[in-house]
C-alpha cells in the first residue's frame, strides 16, 4: 500500500465485519463479550486458550474503531505470521521491529499518521527508545493491545523485562484504551497484569482452559534410545506437528535424527539468523515441511490449524509453558495428541535455566563491580556477555545477562546498540554508587527464584500424577471439579492402573514412610524450597538395609536414625521399592557433577507426612527376599547363593554389564589368560548387574560367588558398581 492510500473503510457492525473480513457467521465462545466491551471503550484483560480466537478479539475492533490499533507482540515470527494473515484477508496491517532499517521504520510511522494502516504490530524492545514513543504521539491510537501479556509478570512463565516499559509508554501516548491478551495465566499472574498496566475498570474475561480435542499423554522414558523410539512412533502415526526441545543444540540433534529417518523436518531456534528462521517458518506454514523441531521461540500465533501433534522432547519449566505449547495442536478442533517424553534427568536443564534467570544479589553485585572496573571515561563498556561472564568469574552466562537486566530496571545502567556491531554496549548511569549501596529488592529476588522452583516442581508432579491430565491442568489454573477427559494416557490406562494400588494395610504404608524417611535424612532441603540429593541410590539402599560396609561408614550414614530401618526387608526389596517410589514421583534422581544422587520430592514429603494418598507398583516382597536371602542379617552364604528367580523385577543396565564384562576380561588376562568364565560366569555377571551389590557381604549372597572367589576377584567388580551408581 502506498503512503497516499488509506486503510479501507469497513462497516461499524461487528457481526457484519466478522463475516466480511474473517468469514465467520458467529463468534466463538467468549469472543462476543470481549469485542462488545472494547467497542464500548473499556479496558480489558482477556485470558483465552490457544485456538480460542483471542487475536480476533482485537483485530475485529481495530476495523470498526477510528484510528490505529497498536499491537505489542514479543516475537518477529509471530508478528509476520499475523500481518501476512491479515494481508490475505485484505486488511491493512504492518509491523515495526528490528528487521527494519531506521529509514524504513520512519516511513512506516509516516504512513500510520496518514491513515494507511488499521493495525501495526510492534516489538516491546522498540519502547526502549524514547524517539519511537515520541513519533507515535502523532498517530491516532484507538487501542493499545498487549499480546502474550503474561510476559509482563515476573511470576509468569515467560517474563520479558521490556514488557515493563509498556506502562510508561501507554502514559506517554495519552493513556489510550488498553487491552491485555494471554492464553495461560494463573490468578496471581492475572493480578500482576492488571497492576502493571493500570487497567481502568477493566472487562475481565477468563475463558475455560479445557481443550477437549487434545489427548495429553506422558511417556516415562528411561533414556535417549527409548525417547527417540517413542518420538519417531508418534511422528509417523500423526505426521504433522511440532517437537519442542529445551536447547538449540538438542533441536539440531533431534531434527537430524528425524531427517535421517526420512521425515520431512525443519529446525527452528533463536540461534539461526532472521532469514533462516523465516524460511523455516514458511516451510512449515506452506506445508513443504510437516514437522518442525524448535525451541519455545516457535509457535506463538502460528496459523497452521492441522497440527496433529505436539511433542515435548524434554520437560518444560512450568505448567504454563507446557500447556501453551501443547495448545498449538488441534487448533481446527480435530483430535490431536500432545506427548511429553519425561525423564527426570531432563529437569537439570530447567534447573540451569532457573539459575540463569535468578542470578541472586551477590552475582548482581559482582557484575556491577566488574562493569565499574571496566568502564571507560564515558562510563561505557563494549564487551560481549560471554567475555563479561569470564571476567566476572561466573559459571552461568545467562545469570550475567539477567543481572544486567536487573541493574537496568533498577536504573543503574542502560544497554545500547552499537552501529555495525552485533553486540550491545552497557552504559553506567550512576557510576558513583558502589556495589554495596545498590538498592535492590533482595526479598523479591529470592521470592522469584522460589516461585520458579515451585513451577518446575509442579511440572514434575504433573508428570508423575496418577489422575486425569486435563483435570490436573484445569485444577492448576483454578477450574475446580472438572470431569475426566477420557482421552489422556491416565484415563486410557485401565490395564496399567490395575498394577498400581494404594497400600493394602498399615504395614505397607509404614514401609513406604520408612523408605521416604531414609531418603529425606540422606537429602537436604534448600532454603529456596526444593530438595537436593547428597548420596547415590546404592548408598541409600545400603543405609536403609543396615549395611556396615566401609563406604556407608565413611559417609556417616550408619549414624543416621534411619540406618537399618528396612533391614528385615532385604537389599533387593529396598532397591526395587526405591525404583517404584521414583516411578511414582516420590523420590527422584538428580545429576550433579556427573553423579546420580537420590533425593526426596515435595510429593514424597507429603506422603511421608501422611498428607496425601498414593498408588504404587509394589515389588513382590517374597521374590525380593528370595533374591537376597532375606534381610541384611541373614547368613552370608544363604544356602548356596541366590536361586533362579524372576530377575526381571530388577533393572538391567547394558552399560554396567559391559563394564563388568570388561573387568572380568582384564582379571582373566591378569590371571595368566584363563577363560573368562573361570573368574565369573555370565549369569553371575547378570546377577551383579541387576542386584548391584556394593559390599562384600552383599556380593557373597550371589550365586556363583564363593568366599574364595570373593576374596580373590570381587572387590574390582564392587568398585565398578559403586562408581557406576
Amino acid at each position: 500500500m502506498s503512503a497516499t492510500e488509506t486503510a479501507p473503510a469497513t462497516t461499524r457492525d461487528p457481526r457484519a465485519a466478522l463475516e466480511k473480513h474473517f468469514g465467520f457467521a458467529e463468534f466463538k465462545d467468549g469472543q462476543s463479550g470481549v469485542v462488545s466491551a472494547l467497542l464500548s471503550g473499556r479496558d480489558a484483560l482477556v485470558v483465552m486458550p490457544t485456538g480460542g480466537g483471542k487475536s480476533l478479539c482485537y483485530q475485529l475492533p481495530a476495523l470498526v474503531m477510528d484510528g490505529v490499533t497498536l499491537v505489542v507482540s514479543p516475537l518477529i515470527a509471530l508478528m509476520k505470521d499475523q500481518v501476512d494473515g491479515l494481508a490475505r484477508k485484505g486488511i491493512a496491517a504492518t509491523m515495526i521491529n528490528s528487521t527494519l532499517s531506521p529509514s524504513e521504520q520512519q516511513d512506516r510511522i509516516r504512513q500510520l499518521r496518514e491513515g494507511a494502516y488499521k493495525l501495526v504490530y510492534v516489538a516491546p524492545e522498540r519502547f526502549r527508545h524514547r524517539g519511537f514513543t515520541d513519533a507515535l504521539k502523532a498517530v491516532e491510537i484507538a487501542l493499545f493491545a498487549v499480546d502474550e501479556a503474561h510476559c509482563l509478570s515476573q511470576w509468569g512463565h515467560d517474563f520479558r523485562p521490556d514488557y515493563l516499559r509498556l506502562k510508561d509508554a501507554v502514559a506517554a501516548l495519552g493513556q489510550p484504551q488498553t487491552a491485555a491478551f494471554t492464553a495461560t495465566a494463573t490468578p496471581e499472574v492475572r493480578a500482576d497484569i492488571l497492576e502493571h498496566l493500570s487497567l481502568r475498570d477493566p472487562f475481565v474475561s477468563v475463558s475455560g482452559f479445557e481443550r477437549p480435542n487434545l489427548a495429553l499423554n506422558i511417556s516415562q522414558v528411561a533414556g535417549n534410545r527409548e525417547k527417540y523410539e517413542r518420538l519417531e512412533a508418534v511422528v509417523r502415526e500423526h505426521q504433522t506437528g511440532i517437537v519442542y526441545c529445551a536447547t538449540r543444540k538438542k533441536v539440531e540433534e533431534v531434527a537430524d535424527s528425524l531427517a535421517t529417518s526420512g521425515i520431512r523436518v525443519i529446525a527452528y531456534h533463536g540461534g539461526m539468523d532472521d532469514r533462516d528462521r523465516e524460511w523455516a517458518q514458511n516451510a512449515f506454514l506452506d506445508r513443504s515441511k510437516d514437522v518442525v523441531v524448535a525451541t519455545n521461540a516457535f509457535g506463538m500465533g502460528i496459523d497452521r490449524s492441522d497440527v496433529r501433534f505436539v511433542i515435548h522432547f524434554e520437560t518444560p519449566g512450568s505448567i504454563e509453558a507446557y500447556y501453551q505449547e501443547a495448545g498449538r495442536a488441534g487448533r481446527d478442533g480435530e483430535p490431536s495428541v500432545c506427548e511429553l517424553l519425561f525423564n527426570y534427568a531432563d529437569t537439570r536443564t530447567q534447573e540451569f535455566f532457573i539459575e540463569g534467570n535468578n542470578p541472586g544479589f551477590e552475582t548482581i553485585c559482582d557484575v556491577y563491580r566488574t562493569l565499574r572496573m571496566l568502564a571507560d571515561d564515558k562510563h561505557e563498556v563494549m564487551m560481549p556477555i560471554r567475555e563479561l561472564t569470564d571476567t566476572v568469574g561466573a559459571k552461568n552466562q545467562m545469570a550475567v545477562g539477567s543481572a544486567l537486566s536487573h541493574l537496568g530496571r533498577a536504573g543503574y545502567l542502560e544497554r545500547f546498540d552499537i552501529p555495525g556491531e552485533r553486540i550491545r554496549g552497557t552504559r553506567l548511569l550512576r557510576p558513583e554508587i558502589p556495589p554495596e549501596q545498590l538498592e535492590l529488592d533482595r526479598a523479591a529476588l529470592e521470592e522469584k527464584e522460589r516461585r520458579d522452583h515451585q513451577k518446575l516442581e509442579s511440572m514434575i508432579r504433573f508428570a508423575y500424577a496418577d489422575e486425569c491430565r486435563q483435570q490436573w491442568i484445569l485444577d492448576y489454573f483454578g477450574e475446580k471439579g472438572a470431569a475426566e477427559c477420557g482421552s489422556c494416557d491416565v484415563c486410557n490406562r485401565e490395564t496399567d492402573k490395575s498394577d498400581r494400588r494404594p497400600p493394602k494395610d498399615d504395614a505397607e504404608f509404614v514401609i513406604v514412610q520408612k523408605a521416604l524417611s531414609g531418603v529425606a535424612r540422606a537429602s537436604r532441603k534448600r532454603e529456596d524450597g526444593p530438595w537436593e540429593g547428597r548420596y547415590g541410590k546404592g548408598k541409600i539402599v545400603g543405609m536403609l538395609a543396615g549395611s556396615r560396609a566401609q563406604d556407608i561408614l565413611s559417609a556417616g550414614l550408619d549414624r543416621l536414625s534411619t540406618h537399618g530401618l528396612l533391614k528385615s526387608e532385604g537389599t533387593a526389596y529396598v532397591h526395587a521399592l526405591l525404583k517404584a517410589l521414583e516411578s511414582a514421583g516420590l523420590v527422584a534422581t538428580q545429576r550433579r557433577d556427573n553423579y546420580a544422587l537420590l533425593t526426596l520430592t515435595d510429593h514424597g514429603a507429603e506422603i511421608m507426612r501422611g498428607d496425601r494418598k498414593f498408588r504404587l507398583r509394589w515389588p513382590d516382597a517374597s521374590r525380593m527376599k528370595a533374591l537376597t536371602g532375606g534381610g541384611s542379617g541373614g547368613s552370608a552364604k544363604n544356602n548356596g547363593g541366590i536361586p533362579d528367580l524372576a530377575l526381571e523385577e530388577l533393572a538391567f543396565d547394558d552399560s554396567l554389564y559391559e563394564k563388568l564384562r570388561q573387568t572380568r576380561n582384564r582379571l582373566a588376562e591378569e590371571a595368566g589368560g584363563v577363560p573368562a568364565y573361570v573368574i565369573f560366569g555370565n549369569q553371575t555377571l547378570e546377577f551383579l548387574t541387576r542386584l548391584r551389590p556394593t559390599t562384600m557381604e552383599a556380593g557373597l549372597r550371589i550365586r556363583g560367588i564363593g568366599e574364595v572367589k570373593a576374596e580373590r576377584y570381587l572387590e574390582p567388580f564392587l568398585e565398578v558398581i559403586r562408581e557406576h551408581q
